[in-house]
């Protein structure tokens, strides 16, 4: 795996898609793009799904706790819904 490489906008525009399918197969750990000397942004791959989803998911897991008998389908309301008796606007 290359850690790092470098382009100028120009061959960055001419050879893009090779590029970001590189960056996705994390053959690349990171991309800068300069223009006129200056970089102007660098890519990353993206985190592999199963931790992107645990890290904007998981963050609480284990931060509450439920009663093993709580049932969590159950209704929590004492009163009926107005839409069971025809309302839907008030």
């Amino acid at each position: 795996m290359t850690s790092a490489l470098s382009f100028t906008a120009t061959d960055f525009k001419a050879r893009c898609l090779e590029i970001l399918d590189r960056l996705a197969s994390h053959e690349f750990t990171r991309v800068t793009v300069t223009k006129r000397g200056k970089v102007v942004a660098v890519l990353t791959p993206p985190e592999p799904a199963d931790a992107a989803v645990r890290s904007l998911h998981g963050f609480m897991r284990g931060s509450v706790i439920a009663p093993a008998d709580l049932d969590l389908t159950a209704p929590v309301l004492d009163e009926p819904f107005l839409a069971d008796e025809g309302v839907l606007h008030r």
